[in-house]
């Protein structure tokens, strides 16, 4: 390996240990969204006003190919969507773990040899 090639792939190496260790600094991992909610009403004390009630807040995530909707207080919307945008992170670094990996197996293991073709 010529020492420019050795370079890129010690940098790539560099790399993807960095991007490794900050996996362990991820907190808690939840997939899904975070909705409030609010309703809009009929006062019964006004007739021709409205009253508004809420926000509620909802988590939908997926389970087993189906969509789940769980009711939550404001304190769990809160932890729910800082565990969201912890997942966010946790995929963007897993696609540059990823392709940090290609570009080290690329240039470190030797491909199939191309026969030579016979006339």
């Amino acid at each position: 390996m010529a020492g420019t090639e050795q370079d890129a792939v010690d940098a790539a190496r560099r790399r993807h240990a960095r991007l490794t260790a900050r996996l362990g600094k991820l907190g808690f991992v939840l997939q899904g969204t975070i909705t409030p909610r609010t309703i809009m009403r009929d006062d019964p004390r006004e007739p021709g006003a409205q009253k508004t009630y809420g926000p509620y807040y909802q988590w939908t995530y997926k389970r087993e190919a189906k969509t789940v909707t769980v009711n939550l207080t404001a304190t769990q919307a809160k932890a729910y969507q800082r565990a969201i945008d912890e997942h966010r992170k946790l995929e963007m670094l897993l696609e540059d773990i990823r392709t940090t990996s290609l570009q080290i197996l690329e240039a470190t293991t030797p491909g199939v040899t191309k026969r030579k073709h016979i006339k």
